[in-house]
């Protein structure tokens, strides 16, 4: 009898009717978990956005933050306010494109940890970083200062698709395929996009060369409201496709026979997980370079809290994803005077040890 390996998680409800298991309590518990995080990231979340709009080199009283907010709405006394500027051109648009670039992170790790089984799987497994990085690196080396603004991001975009879907042609190239010669490849590419990167650095002038490294340490500065429209209709189309995924990627928890039998086309489901994953990387990437460890800490958390199944882990790890940024760049504009600190560095500095912790936890477990 042939058997598979079970998702991260004590208790699989998707395993339930397989295995003939009985989970009297367990489901209620994690639906009630489920339901408390979710409403715990929330409050997280309008918390940190309410410090973010309050709190920078330029601190505004929270009672100008709220008269603001109301004016927008057309429920305050309409009176400008010094405040405004900062508020709506800097500080809004800038907590917005973050609460993006973090949902998208989140939940592209939750979709590539989903495929492949893995807990230490992220986006950039399938080359979506690497390429993006390659993307963004030719056009600030080879553009102009007058089209960077634009170039940037949208080469960025671009290469990550592109190079994504030659990790997957090139994976269905390989006899027998799967999601083996899918890790293979994209390793195969990252490696060749990195130096690729390399080499255009060594190439550029030094103001490219320092533009290039800044935007592959991530940051959400100078962030505009363009970045928040672009980045929001990809993400917002990203999310709503992941939601279809749940089921898929909880059957393909079962194995891939397991799967199969479910009615499940796996060629055409990888196909459809992959470039939600590069569409949600993708779009973050290019508004805020590349940021590690979302993809990779948030779903692995939030498994250990609710659960494996992907109905939860899904929403609850764009909630998480959003969270993680809004912190980290908070922290980034405020902890030195006149600096913005490189976000990728802050979430890279803590992701590191926590993740590394909670991997001791679960093998001494």
């Amino acid at each position: 009898m042939t058997t598979t390996a079970r998702p991260l998680g004590r208790w699989d409800p998707a395993l339930a009717e397989h295995d003939g298991e009985r989970a009297p309590e367990e489901l209620p518990r994690r639906d009630s978990r489920a339901v408390v995080t979710g409403a715990a990231l929330l409050l997280a979340l309008l918390v940190l956005c309410v410090l973010s709009l309050h709190l920078g080199q330029y601190r505004i009283p929270l009672a100008e933050v709220a008269d603001s907010m109301l004016d927008a709405v057309g429920l305050g006394d309409s009176l400008a306010s010094p405040a405004d500027g900062v508020l709506w051109d800097v500080r809004l648009p800038r907590i917005l494109a973050g609460l993006l670039v973090g949902a998208g992170l989140g939940t592209a790790g939750a979709i590539t940890q989903g495929l492949f089984g893995n807990p230490l799987a992220e986006p950039s497994v399938v080359g979506i970083t690497s390429g993006a990085g390659v993307g963004a690196a030719a056009a600030t080396v080879l553009g102009s200062a007058a089209t960077m603004t634009v170039a940037v991001p949208a080469a960025a975009f671009a290469a990550g698709i592109a190079t994504t879907m030659l990790v997957w042609a090139l994976a269905g190239s390989v006899r027998g395929g799967g999601t083996v010669a899918l890790v293979l490849v994209g390793i195969a590419v990252n490696a060749v996009a990195g130096a690729a990167s390399s080499l255009l650095i060594f190439l550029a002038d030094s103001t490219s060369r320092e533009a290039v490294v800044f935007w592959q340490l991530g940051s959400l500065n100078g962030a505009m409201w363009s970045d928040v429209r672009i980045a929001g209709g990809l993400v917002a189309v990203g999310l709503v496709w992941a939601f279809f995924l749940a089921s898929g990627l909880d059957s393909l928890a079962l194995g891939e026979r397991a799967a199969v039998h479910t009615g499940l086309d796996l060629r055409a489901f990888r196909v459809q997980a992959v470039l939600v994953a590069a569409l949600l990387t993708a779009a973050a990437v290019a508004v805020a370079g590349i940021i590690g460890f979302v993809g990779l800490i948030v779903p692995h958390l939030l498994r250990l809290v609710v659960g494996p199944r992907q109905r939860y882990i899904l929403p609850l790890s764009a909630l998480g994803g959003a969270v993680l940024i809004a912190g980290s760049d908070l922290v980034a504009r405020t902890a030195v005077p006149f600096v913005d600190l490189p976000i990728g560095a802050l979430t890279a500095v803590v992701g590191g040890p926590v993740f590394f912790l909670l991997l001791r936890a679960r093998i001494a477990a």
